[in-house]
């Protein structure tokens, strides 16, 4: 995935203080890699792909861990490093994007969160962060990441429905989603529309978009074999229930073993 492909899909990411503010009280998945980092991330720095605002990477940097932030958004990670500071954390941030990272240092645990992995459209792209997380980690290294399961009933249908919130200005939003998936490309694309009322008076109305790939369970299996992983666990979601047909989401809980594949 090159700088410019990908750039082109972050219009969610347009207000990093926005999305912060949204997503910062969701602590599920924390807990499940908190639980796994205690038996991989001890030893070296752990490595977390698509961090964000360090909503992740940070509460991970206060648990003692030392910590390595990657993320292709100059204002996402921007403010995480800003976070990290008003914190005195010493939690190392690169601005890379992940198909195509070179970094001095190996780690025995990566992982990425937030369904990051949807991000990468195209075969070529998975294939790439695939082989770029097979070169930072060492050999018995554990990669964990999740991903939406492609549920066909929901996909099916253009699906569209209303969000309502309160943003970090205290101004009321009613966000208008509209979500088609296109069968062939196994891309869902999403576009809202987000109108944002002071009191009663509507002061702006803005849009954005964003695609999303969706990787089935069998596909993700050979996948991840193909790449040298060993499937150590897979959650239906981040309380750490049983995948189902049913299930959200897919979180993959993944072994390297380099003595079964060339590198």
């Amino acid at each position: 995935m090159n700088q410019t492909k990908a750039t082109n899909n972050l219009e969610k990411y347009a207000d990093p203080e926005m999305y912060d503010h949204l997503h910062k009280d969701y602590t599920k998945d924390f807990n499940v890699i908190v639980e796994w980092a205690q038996q991989y991330g001890q030893q070296q720095p752990i490595i977390e792909l698509a961090c964000g605002t360090g909503r992740v990477t940070i509460p991970m940097a206060k648990q003692g861990f030392k910590m390595i932030g990657v993320d292709i958004h100059e204002g996402m990670l921007s403010l995480a490093k800003e976070k990290a500071e008003n914190e005195d954390l010493p939690i190392e941030f690169h601005l890379r994007d992940c198909t195509t990272l070179s970094l001095p240092t190996k780690s025995s645990f990566i992982y990425m969160t937030g369904n990051s992995f949807q991000h990468f459209l195209t075969n070529e792209q998975q294939d790439a962060l695939f082989q770029a997380v097979r070169h930072h980690l060492n050999n018995r290294g554990l990669f964990i990441f999740d991903t939406r399961n492609p549920l066909l009933h929901e996909l099916a249908v253009v699906d569209k429905y209303e969000q309502k919130y309160i943003d970090k200005k205290g101004d009321r939003v009613i966000e208008y989603h509209s979500e088609e998936y296109d069968s062939l490309t196994q891309m869902q694309h999403c576009m809202t529309k987000r109108h944002i009322y002071r009191k009663e008076e509507l002061i702006a109305i803005e849009q954005d978009g964003i695609s999303l790939r969706f990787t089935f369970p069998l596909e993700m299996k050979r996948l991840l074999h193909s790449y040298g992983f060993k499937i150590l666990q897979v959650y239906g979601d981040w309380d750490k229930n049983e995948l189902t047909a049913q299930s959200v989401q897919m979180i993959y809980i993944c072994q390297i073993n380099t003595a079964d594949k060339e590198e």
